[in-house]
Parts: C-alpha cells; sequence; structure tokens
C-alpha cells in the first residue's frame, strides 16, 4: 500500500503539466470560434493552475461532507458515529 502514497506527487504533477498542454491545444484549436488569440504554455500553466486552485477546495469540502461514520472508543464502549453529530476542532 506504501507504494500509492510514493507516486501521487508525480502524477499529480504530471496530471498538471498535461492538463496544461490540453488547455493550450484547444485554446488554440477554438480561437477563431471563441474569438481569442492563441495563447503559449506558460499562459495556459497560469491558467490551469488557477482552476487547480478553485476546484481543490470544492472537491475537498464535496467528500468531507461524503465521510462515512466512524467508529470511535470511548469509556471503554465503542460506538458509532456519523459525520453529523460529530464535532470538528
Amino acid at each position: 500500500m506504501w507504494f500509492k502514497s510514493m507516486f501521487a506527487i508525480p502524477a499529480a504533477g504530471l496530471g498538471f503539466f498535461f492538463s496544461a498542454w490540453l488547455l493550450m491545444l484547444f485554446g488554440g484549436i477554438l480561437a477563431d470560434d471563441l474569438g481569442t488569440k492563441p495563447f503559449g504554455y506558460t499562459t495556459s500553466m497560469l491558467a490551469t493552475i488557477a482552476l487547480w486552485l478553485v476546484t481543490a477546495p470544492v472537491i475537498g469540502a464535496i467528500s468531507r461532507s461524503q465521510m462515512v461514520p466512524f467508529v470511535v472508543r470511548s469509556s471503554a464502549r465503542w460506538k458509532t458515529v456519523d459525520s453529523t453529530s460529530r464535532t470538528e476542532p
């Protein structure tokens, strides 16, 4: 299982550069239809990081709201706590 976390950061980096490259390609293809000028790879990377910074908190909030109940040990008894009754510090 440890190997999944070892490749997570490089995979995210490759995904970022690939997303920027695709944005550059489609931006160039659709430039005439959209009435814009084609933009380069650095502008595409800037737009991609902006999109990632906007969507990452939204994805985190959605995944946090759909957490499954978990079990905690309290006073020598096990009890199930769901995500709605749990308080975050």
